[in-house]
């Protein structure tokens, strides 16, 4: 949940460093720091964002060509000065930096203080520096070899990277768990939890996979994998990014998540294309080719999601029921990993994420696997570790997402499992050609249908001002629009810190319709489907008890619109695609609101963009 960079090279580390965190932001910000390594070894860190940093660090001396920092998401120990990271170890041997948790740490602490050793902090990062330290003096042994020995007693997760002040000409590195990036350039070397802040930088890197460890320095890397049976180096494999500086620029908007949501048109159309040929009406998702059996036979499907994929799951539990009538699940995977499910080798389980890094969905795919099930990913990270564990699966495309309020990738994982369902039921039957002619039709145009909706955001933010205010809302939809109130709902907790619940429309009279009154905004999507009488019923029950309806309807809508206080118009569309519709305005809604209430739109409080820690 952290970020990490570091650097090591020719050049002034501290500029990389800072601008590297910067671009990673979105992974934590409640404190940062830095380490450079000079003659001295200085160290600044402080509570706060990266710009808090910069004014700490303002006058000081910040020579180095090797460094390392950290922007932080709290863990173990609040925010604060002393708890920001780099740690140095007591005696000042070793300077670390970590994203993860160490789950045995207060053990080690205990032995560790009953050695002599002293704790400024309450991190679980400080015990590993003072381990490897403690290692490296007691056994006299060099930096790597202590590192090595103090890893094989760590349980938990980590991505380190680590320097050592009597062999300051390299940097230590090792995965397990949470990602880490190496970039390579021309007598340098990048590292980063992901590409963002390499790639101004470099095109060139290596993904570290579980248990690899780096040693940098100027001449060269070597590479080694600590659980390997084969003693030796590890031959890196470099890989060539296709992301561009000015996919991870605001590009004139405001903020990331309004640029992100305005992007929408073009990250489905990316996500879809070559995939879909509308004069040809052909579908063809090739990172599922080897995997299609599995799926067309499967007795069952189970998706695994967290947050916003959740909720992009359960429109494809509708999809893939609908269109290839397989029994479909979804699962929280924090949920799912603990309770011991019963897991058939015929199922097949469908792992999303937009990180492709999610601690918790990673422990349920590796549970799956020991059952014998077919796991598949829907991912946005090329190269990260969810597609690395599966047998197959599709990548989103939707480019990167630096909001920590997820919206482009959950249309683009929306759109993915939306392409999954309609090809299973091709190759089943389910599906009469005509009905996968019609769908592939549609599917292509609602880019142009959202960039319509994109149209109205005046309108949109004219009802939004009304409604800043708010202490609760509640939101309403059924079937394939249930899922899109819960992500509606979350979006505002999210950005606006409104509380906000989703629900069928039809549950509302057991038990919220309760909370209903004059100041209760209800915010119904009610596009035209199979059940668009039933929830013109349920908004005639919450205007009878005073709440205010804000309606997302179809164009032409004139039933809803007679009754609603507010309506929001989408074009039309096939029902089982109103997911990837309406959404729109809602989100649109929590920005607007968000704004108005002076949050922090891309770094709302308490969250961070990848969940890798448990």
């Amino acid at each position: 949940m952290c970020g990490i960079v570091g650097y090591i090279g020719e050049k002034q580390a501290y500029p990389i460093l800072i601008k590297g965190l910067k671009r990673l932001e979105y992974r934590g910000y409640d404190s940062a720091g830095v380490a450079l390594i000079n003659a001295h070894c200085s160290t600044y860190k402080c509570r706060g964002k990266v710009s808090d940093l910069e004014a700490e660090v303002e006058g000081k001396n910040i020579e180095g060509t090797i460094g390392l920092g950290h922007t932080r998401w709290a863990t173990h120990g609040e925010p604060n000065d002393i708890n920001a990271h780099p740690h140095t170890s007591m005696h000042g041997k070793f300077i670390i930096i970590h994203n993860g948790i160490i789950e045995n740490y207060n053990r080690l602490k205990s032995k560790l203080i009953n050695r002599g050793y002293e704790f400024k902090s309450e991190t679980d990062t400080e015990v590993l520096a003072n381990l490897i330290e403690y290692i490296y003096l007691k056994g006299k042994v060099n930096a790597v070899t202590a590192v090595e020995l103090a890893l094989s007693k760590i349980v938990g997760a980590y991505g380190l990277v680590i320097a050592c002040v009597d062999e300051k000409d390299h940097l230590i590195a090792v995965r397990k768990g949470s990602p880490l990036v190496i970039g390579v350039g021309s007598g340098e070397y990048f590292l980063a939890s992901d590409a963002t802040p390499i790639v101004e930088h470099t095109k060139s890197v290596i993904y570290l996979q579980d248990n690899d460890m780096a040693v940098i320095g100027l001449n060269g890397m070597n590479l080694k994998n600590l659980n390997s049976k084969q003693s030796g180096e590890k031959k890196p494999i470099i890989h060539k990014l296709e992301l561009d500086v000015d996919e991870i620029e605001k590009s004139g908007y405001d903020h990331y998540m309004l640029k992100e949501i305005h992007e929408q048109p073009r990250s489905i159309s990316d996500t879809f294309r070559g995939r879909i040929n509308p004069a040809t009406h052909e579908l063809k998702l090739g990172g599922l080719h080897y995997n299609m059996d599995a799926l067309t036979n499967a007795k069952r499907i189970i998706i695994i999601a967290c947050g916003t994929s959740y909720h992009a799951g359960l429109v494809g539990e509708y999809l893939i029921e609908e269109f290839a009538r397989i029994p479909t699940e979804v699962e929280y995977a924090s949920e799912f990993r603990y309770r011991d499910p019963i897991i058939y080798k015929d199922d097949v389980v469908i792992a999303i994420s937009q990180s492709g890094e999610t601690a918790d969905t990673l422990a349920a795919i590796e549970l799956a696997k020991e059952k014998g099930a077919t796991v598949l990913g829907v991912c946005n990270v090329v190269g990260s570790s969810i597609p690395r564990s599966t047998d197959g699966g599709v990548y989103t495309h939707a480019g990167p997402e630096i909001g920590v309020a997820s919206t482009k990738a959950f249309t683009a994982q929306v759109t993915v499992l939306t392409m999954i369902a309609m090809q299973i039921g091709q190759k089943s039957g389910s599906l009469t050609k005509q009905e996968y002619s019609d769908l592939i039709e549609e599917l292509a145009l609602i880019p142009d249908k959202i960039s319509a909706i994109l149209k109205k955001s005046d309108e949109i933010k004219a009802i939004s001002e009304l409604y800043q205010h708010a202490t609760n809302a509640l939101y309403l939809g059924r079937g394939y629009l249930y899922p899109v109130a819960m992500e509606g709902a979350l979006k505002l907790k999210e950005i606006s810190y409104i509380h906000a619940e989703g629900y069928p429309a039809a549950e509302m009279k057991h038990g919220p319709i309760a909370l209903i009154d004059e100041n209760m905004p209800v915010i119904v999507v009610a596009t035209k489907d199979k059940s668009y009488d039933k929830i013109v019923s349920n908004i005639q029950e919450v205007k009878a008890r005073k709440g205010i309806i804000i309606a997302i309807v179809t164009e032409g809508d004139d039933t809803i619109s007679k009754m609603a206080d507010h309506v929001i118009e989408v074009p039309e569309s096939d029902f089982a695609l109103a997911p990837l519709l309406s959404v729109i305005p809602l989100q649109l809604i929590s920005y607007f609101i968000a704004v108005l209430r002076g949050c922090n739109v891309d770094q709302p409080r308490n969250l961070a963009k990848s969940v890798t820690v448990e």
